[in-house]
């Protein structure tokens, strides 16, 4: 892109609407805005200077005229300069706050809004890294973004997973191409030095959940010798990190026949494929019916995809985290461990705790909880938005 040829256009704010943004927010509302006939015009995507009623500046953004959340800053600095320098600078020091924290290259490398890039995901796999850009501002940025990767990544394959539902509301197309290098069958991911097979083309999201790395390896703590349910097990990360740890017996379930197939393929490239099985079917259902017949085991484990996508879906989400707490206790045996999540960003941590634990009293049990989290360090939270803390997961023991 390089620099701007010309200074961008001004936004200014209806009176008395800029006090969040210039405390630090980095979302601004379609109703906070000047809708002005020259603003409606813009195309979606561009970057505007942001103003306050009064004429302050605030800062630059990119705009979107047709979205809820119409503007997303970019930098506080009115003068900056949104160029392939700046996208440089922004990865750069991403990048080496990941090596800082899991060095070797395996990592959520641009984590959104907390890393200063709004809408943008950037996975890293090795030498492969897989974008998602969620904003119309992202998108228009691609092909500078994609320069700046390359400038400090040096990937050797490239591949766009725009296929985030999240486009559709920024009026964006979806699709998923190759745009550098090679990406020939599977990929392996390293999390503590286990490899996992992982379809980047096909797989949920960008094809591994590094959010919930340091999760698994608590788990798999406690894994020696115990009896797990991975509930929600997609590839079986946390199933095959309890049977890498010593546990006697795994059961990997999913309704993904892809999912449980790459899960297979791990179990063996670990090779735990003697301790694990593997069961295709609804969640809720299964647990249903391991509760009727009996079963019980030392650890279960419920990651379920998000509930609540939007907040239309709160009431009836949050009642399907306390059902699933409700189906999952009776089968953990006493004194055994239940590990629940929501990756819902519509639920807050309280509301997600209380449905957990009137679950949990439905099932005639008692509990501690033993550790309360989010997502791993790669995937920081803007402090002026708690929606970036999406995850909540809960440890606890069953009486």
């Amino acid at each position: 892109m390089g620099p701007l040829s010309e200074a961008p256009p001004t936004l200014r704010l209806v009176a008395g609407r800029h006090k969040r943004v210039k405390a630090g927010h980095p979302w601004v509302y379609s109703n906070e805005i000047v809708m002005s006939a020259e603003a409606k015009k813009l195309a979606p995507g561009t970057i505007v200077r942001l103003e306050a009623g009064s004429g302050e500046p605030l800062g630059l953004a990119m705009f979107n005229p047709r979205t809820l959340i119409a503007a997303r800053v970019l930098d506080r600095n009115p003068s900056a300069v949104i160029d392939r320098a700046f996208l440089t600078n922004k990865i750069a020091a991403a990048a080496a706050l990941r090596e800082r924290i899991y060095p070797g290259g395996y990592y959520r490398l641009i984590h959104a809004e907390a890393d200063g890039l709004p809408g943008l995901i950037i996975d890293r796999y090795g030498d492969l890294c897989v974008i998602q850009a969620n904003t119309a501002g992202m998108d228009r940025l691609l092909p500078d973004l994609i320069a700046a990767l390359e400038a400090v990544i040096e990937p050797a394959t490239i591949v766009l997973r725009n296929d985030a539902g999240a486009r559709q509301l920024e009026g964006l197309t979806e699709d998923v191409r190759l745009v550098k290098g090679s990406l020939d069958g599977l990929t392996e991911v390293y999390e503590y030095g286990a490899p996992y097979y992982a379809d980047l083309r096909e797989g949920q999201k960008t094809g591994w959940f590094y959010d919930q790395r340091d999760n698994r390896a608590l788990v798999a703590r406690m894994a020696a010798g115990a009896r797990v349910l991975d509930g929600y097990a997609y590839i079986g990360g946390f199933g095959i990190s309890c049977a890498r740890a010593g546990a006697r017996e795994v059961t990997i379930l999913d309704r993904s026949a892809l999912s449980l197939e790459l899960a297979q393929q791990s179990a063996k490239r670990n090779g735990v494929e003697n301790i694990c099985k593997f069961t295709k079917a609804d969640v809720f259902t299964e647990l249903e019916r391991l509760g009727a017949a009996g079963e019980r085991f030392d650890i279960v484990i419920v990651d379920p995809p998000a509930f609540v996508k939007s907040k239309k879906d709160l009431q009836a989400g949050v009642r399907g985290y306390r059902k699933l707490a409700r189906l999952a206790a009776p089968l953990v045996t006493p004194g055994g461990l239940l590990f629940i999540a929501s990756c819902s960003h519509n639920v807050d941590r309280l509301t997600f705790d209380e449905q957990v634990a009137r679950g949990i009293e439905d099932a005639d049990r008692s509990a501690r909880i033993l550790f309360e989290g989010g997502a791993g360090l790669d995937h920081p939270v803007h402090p002026a938005l708690p929606e970036t803390a999406y995850l909540k997961a809960s440890l606890l023991q069953l009486d």
